[in-house]
Formats: C-alpha cells, structure tokens, sequence
C-alpha cells in the first residue's frame, strides 16, 4: 500500500508512471479511451500531489501545445472522476490525480496539508462502515462518500 503522504523524496516518475499504467489498464478492461487529451490531462495532475484546479490544468497543458478551451478540459475532468482516476477536491474546487487505486465507490478521507498543499487519501474501511449505517439508517443513499480533512501531513510537521 502507498504511504498516505509519500516522503517529498519518493520516486515521482515511477509513482506517476504507475498512476498511467493502471489508467490505460483500466480503460482497456472497461473498454473505455483514454484519448490524448485525458492523458494529458491525467499526466499534469499525476505530475503533482497536490490539487490543481481546471484553469491551472489548462496553462499547464498548453505549455507542450495549443491553448484548450475550458470545455475540453472540463469533458476530460469528467471521464478520469466517473473512472475514478481523479478526485475532485469539493473545498479547493480542484482535482487530483488518484494514485493508491482503491476499489470504486469506495469512501476516501482527504487529508489536506495546510503548509505545503499536499493531498493524502487514507484508507477509510472504519469510517465507511459508519457512514454507511449512518446514511442506510435513514434512508439515504450516498452519491460521493468524500471526507476531507484539513491540518499538517508529517513531512511539514518534522
């Protein structure tokens, strides 16, 4: 399992060449196409552990070519968060690349560094048991089971 805030030392290349490699696998299991643009768009935000948001996605993929409009963006944004490449932060309104795979519609705790950006998920099988009873108790079916968090990840506290 990955580290929930990998050492600012980590193999990068190698953590986001997993993070593409487990795409392409999974929209050829699913039978889905990972276009050039969602590519792209899935290698700006695994370049990074932190959340980008879509204006900050366009700048940084016009940097290797012409300018796309926000709606390119935005349908590419959509297709990674429905196959679970990416999630959205709600309280940054940005996106991050997903990168520890977990199981689809599985409850994911954000944990939000407030010094350097930084963006955990955490295994949340505790939790999800709770909310789930929670949410099954009075009738609700939960669409997105997100919990963010914020405070200070490790390496800034050291």
């Amino acid at each position: 399992m990955a580290a929930v805030f990998p050492t600012p030392d980590h193999d990068h290349g190698r953590c986001s060449a997993d993070a593409l490699a487990h795409a392409e696998a999974l929209c050829v299991k699913r039978g889905e196409r990972l276009t050039a643009m969602r590519r792209h768009v899935l290698e700006v935000l695994s370049a990074s552990h932190k959340p980008l948001g879509a204006y900050e996605i366009i700048d940084l993929v016009a940097a290797r070519g012409p300018r796309p409009a926000p709606i390119t963006i935005y349908r590419a944004l959509d297709f990674l968060t429905a196959q679970g490449l990416v999630h959205r932060i709600e309280s940054r309104n940005a996106f991050l690349a997903c990168i520890n795979n977990h199981a689809d519609g599985a409850p994911v705790v954000f944990l939000i560094c407030e010094r350097c950006g930084s963006v955990g998920e955490a295994a949340s099988g505790a939790v999800a048991e709770s909310l789930n009873a929670a949410a099954k108790s009075a009738g609700f079916i939960p669409k997105s089971p997100v919990i963010e968090i914020t405070g200070v990840c490790v390496h800034c506290r050291e």
